[in-house]
């Protein structure tokens, strides 16, 4: 094999070129995807695909390629992740080649404690070239709730064990060590073995998938090409920005509460446009509060990351998205909380950053924007022992996310029964759950009524009816969108409310959180039930076709 480690690169590099190593590089990152999925031991994983993939710059962390199937929100949070892994290397000897590091930090790095981040730094002539990253989100990895979504939390370690960078790997030879405390801190350390297993088998695959490709190309190549194309992104960003109406344009929106205390918090935005830059000042938003609805600096601007990307979906997938983007967000705000403050539900609070995005935007340009999605993952968790011959005593854990309608758009109706416009993943099959836990679904259908009306309606949100089978079980609710709809955009109406109710005694309950729920006890036979939001419609309803509300009305979309 040819040493193309010293090749020089071209003084220009031609667009087929950029083209075909674009393309090999996201396959690069498509294939560790792809790698995890197949091998994962947990659900949540392996069929809702909550993981993803990419490459760091080697100097600043920043992202240089993602993958295509991957959680977009995970990628933007990995860079922080990075910085934070080489920080925390350069005293303890650097990063070296043959090792990998391992963290869940939130707050360095992003989301929550569930999303467990590798990073290998890539070496080529005993040279640091880039990182490649990995993260997926374990299933029970410790804290009082199983699934760790604890509404009640009041301090991050009432959620989950917290795991600062280190290394797992050295010299090629994991470390018993850091395994040991890993499997020492869940209810299942057999999931968290196998997706720990299919982490480092996508990361060794990743390696051997560059190292190819740089032997192919050339490394000076291929790292020029990286950086043409975050200087592309960044050029179509300004593009995109200076199309848009100088400006400042403001929206705030709603969380129910914190889970602690029952009132709701705010999450406001001022989005200036100057000519081609962009400013987001989340400044008006909530103090930092007692729940985990709390989010940290990294997960704000991943968030923005995403919301970016569906406003202007052909820039390339990279850090150059956000070089034309100043952010405001001062300290100690739910958006920007400080350790121990808890994150565990910072599902909820993204999205919400998310959908003030879309409205404020849709003020400049109505045409670009999507009215707001359902707006909540409903995380819901329900967990127990097994009372059958063959597994007495052993623990179960159901965690899964649920789906609801996406908004309308100027090219038509939102999606029904999709999932979270922060991610790729997908919701998890009813067969898979029921095969693997204890549990039937009773009722899997579409919410008639759930989304907003508009020229273009908002997508319908779900109905999951879940009986339990076992003896009994605790059920845990971690969601929002009960008490403020998603809202439409350029005159269209609000989705459905978020329901949850469970049973006892025959009798149907509410929670007193409306969307919050923590440790109620279901006996066998029976249900809890979810009636997903639906999202906000686009446009005025009077300017909605009238053989599109006739088939509304066929479908049973609207009663």
């Amino acid at each position: 094999m040819p040493d193309n480690t010293t090749l020089a690169a071209p003084a220009v590099l031609d667009p087929v070129t950029l083209a075909v190593l674009r393309g090999r590089l996201e396959q690069v990152a498509d294939e560790m995807d792809a790698t995890l999925y197949r091998s994962a031991f947990n659900p949540i994983i392996a069929e809702a695909h909550d993981a993803c993939h990419g490459l760091y710059d080697a100097t600043t962390g920043d992202t240089l390629v993602q993958g295509k199937s991957g959680l977009p929100v995970f990628v933007g949070a990995m860079a922080f992740a990075v910085r934070a892994t080489a920080s925390a290397a350069e005293p303890r000897g650097g990063m070296q080649d043959g090792d990998i590091w391992i963290s869940n930090d939130p707050y360095d790095g992003g989301t929550h404690a569930n999303d467990f981040k590798l990073v290998k730094p890539f070496f080529r002539g005993g040279k640091l070239y880039c990182y490649m990253a990995s993260a997926a989100h374990w299933h029970d990895v410790g804290g009082a709730v199983p699934g760790n979504y604890n509404p009640a939390a009041t301090e991050c370690w009432q959620e989950a064990v917290q795991i600062p960078p280190v290394r797992i790997v050295r010299n090629g030879v994991l470390d018993p060590d850091v395994l040991a405390i890993l499997r020492a801190n869940t209810r299942l350390p057999d999931s968290l073995w196998g997706d720990l297993n299919g982490q480092l088998a996508a990361l060794q695959l990743g390696t051997r998938r560059l190292d190819g490709l740089l032997d192919e190309y050339g490394d000076a190549t291929v790292l020029q090409a990286m950086g043409e194309l975050r200087s592309r992104a960044l050029k179509l960003m300004r593009s995109h920005i200076a199309s848009l109406p100088d400006g400042r344009y403001s929206f705030e929106d709603l969380l129910d509460n914190d889970g602690i205390v029952n009132e709701p918090l705010t999450i406001a935005l001022d989005m200036t446009v100057a000519g081609d830059r962009l400013t987001l000042d989340f400044s008006r938003t909530s103090p930092q509060c007692a729940g985990p609805v709390n989010i940290s600096r990294a997960t704000s601007v991943a968030a923005c990351y995403v919301a970016l990307k569906h406003l202007f979906p052909d820039v390339p997938a990279n850090a150059g998205v956000l070089d034309a983007v100043d952010f405001v967000m001062p300290d100690k705000l739910v958006i920007t909380c400080e350790r121990p403050r808890p994150v565990g539900g910072y599902t909820e609070t993204i999205l919400r950053m998310i959908d003030v995005i879309f409205s404020a935007a849709a003020q400049a340009d109505p045409h670009r924007a999507v009215a707001h999605a359902y707006g909540t993952i409903n995380a819901l968790s329900i967990a127990g022992h097994r009372t059958d011959a063959a597994r007495k005593g052993q623990r179960w854990v159901l965690f899964s996310f649920f789906g609801g309608g996406h908004g309308g758009h100027s090219a038509g109706d939102g999606l029904s029964h999709a999932n979270a416009p922060i991610s790729t993943a997908t919701i998890p099959p009813l067969e898979i759950l029921e095969a693997a836990y204890p549990v039937r679904f009773t009722e899997w259908s579409l919410r008639p009524d759930s989304g907003g009306e508009g020229q273009y309606r908002g997508g319908l949100g779900a109905v999951y009816e879940i009986e339990l089978l076992e003896k009994d079980a605790e059920v845990y609710l971690f969601g929002e969108r009960g008490s403020s709809p998603p809202k439409g955009i350029a005159g269209g109406g609000s989705g459905a409310l978020n329901v949850f109710r469970y049973e006892n005694d025959g009798e149907w309950q509410t929670p007193p959180m409306v969307s919050k729920m923590h440790g109620i006890r279901l006996a066998q036979g029976e249900r809890v039930r979810l009636e997903t939001p639906g999202g906000g419609g686009w446009g005025p309803f009077a300017e909605r076709s009238e053989e599109a509300q006739k088939n509304d009305h066929a479908m049973g979309y609207v009663k």
